[in-house]
C-alpha cells in the first residue's frame, strides 16, 4: 500500500511537470503567432506608406507606431533578406521580448505548485528512509499489526520506530493482549488483573480503552473491538491496511 501511494506522488509530480511545460510553451506559442502578426501588419503598412526599398531612421519609426503591441516599439527590428533577386524586408524581436510578452502566470501557479509536491515528495521519501532506520534500531520482540513488544526493555514500539508512551494500566493491558493466544480478553479477566479489589470496575474499565484506543490506531495498524460488552479484542485493522 505504500509502495503504490509512493508510486501516486512521483506520477503526480510528473504530471505537474507535464502540465506546467506544455502550459508555458502554449502561452509562448500565442504570443509568437500574435506578435508575428504585428510585426507582419505594421511592416506592410509601413513600406505602402514608405513605397521606397530603403530602411530609413523614418521607417523604423513609422514601423514602430504601426505596432498595437506597445511593448514592442523599440524592441523589434527590420531586416533586408539581400540574398532574394527582389527587395524583401523582415521584422522579428527576440525570444526573450516574446517571452517577456507571454501570459506565464497560469505556468508560474502550475510551476509553484510543482515545486511544492516535490518537496512533499523528498519530505516523504526522507521520512520513508528515516523510518526504515528507525525499524533496524527497534530490539526483537513480539510483533502484531505493525507494533512491537519488546519483552527485555518491557516497552512497546510503534510502526514508525517510535517507543510508544503508555501509562502503567494501559502498559499492563497491553501486555495482557500480547499474552494473549487470540489476542482477546474478557471483562472479567482484565478486572480481576487490574483492579482486583474493585466489586465493580466496569466504568473504570471502559475509561481505560476509551483513553487507549487513540494510542494504539495511532502508532499501528490495530484497533480495539468489544466483542458483544463481554470481551475486548486487539485485532487489524484492515480499512487501514
Amino acid at each position: 500500500m505504500n509502495d503504490m501511494k509512493q508510486r501516486y506522488t512521483v506520477i503526480v509530480l510528473f504530471a505537474l511537470i507535464l502540465m506546467s511545460s506544455l502550459t508555458s510553451v502554449d502561452s509562448y506559442r500565442s504570443t509568437s503567432r500574435m506578435v508575428s502578426e504585428d510585426m507582419d501588419r505594421a511592416l506592410t503598412l509601413t513600406m505602402l506608406e514608405q513605397q521606397s526599398d530603403v530602411i530609413s531612421p523614418d521607417t523604423i519609426r513609422k514601423f514602430n507606431s504601426h505596432l498595437q503591441i506597445a511593448e514592442l516599439r523599440g524592441k523589434a527590428t527590420l531586416a533586408v533578406d539581400v540574398r532574394a533577386r527582389q527587395f524583401r524586408a523582415y521584422a522579428h524581436c527576440s525570444e526573450a521580448t516574446i517571452f517577456s510578452l507571454s501570459d506565464q502566470r497560469p505556468a508560474a501557479i502550475l510551476w509553484m505548485l510543482t515545486g511544492f509536491w516535490a518537496m512533499f515528495v523528498w519530505y516523504r521519501r526522507r521520512q520513508r528512509i528515516a523510518v526504515g532506520h528507525l525499524l533496524l534500531s527497534v530490539p526483537s520482540g513480539c510483533s502484531y499489526g505493525g507494533l512491537v513488544y519488546a519483552e527485555e526493555e518491557g516497552r512497546f514500539y510503534g510502526a514508525n520506530g517510535d517507543a510508544v508512551s503508555l501509562t502503567p494500566m494501559q502498559h499492563q493491558l497491553m501486555e495482557m493482549f500480547f499474552h494473549s493466544p487470540n489476542h482477546t480478553l474478557t471483562k472479567t479477566e482484565i478486572c480481576n488483573a487490574l483492579w482486583p479489589k474493585k466489586p465493580d470496575a466496569n466504568d473504570t474499565l471502559y475509561t481505560l480503552i476509551r483513553r487507549l484506543k487513540p494510542v494504539v490506531e495511532q502508532h499501528s495498524n490495530l484497533k480495539i473491538e468489544s466483542d458483544r460488552s463481554k470481551a475486548y479484542r486487539l485485532v487489524i485493522n484492515q480499512i487501514e491496511n
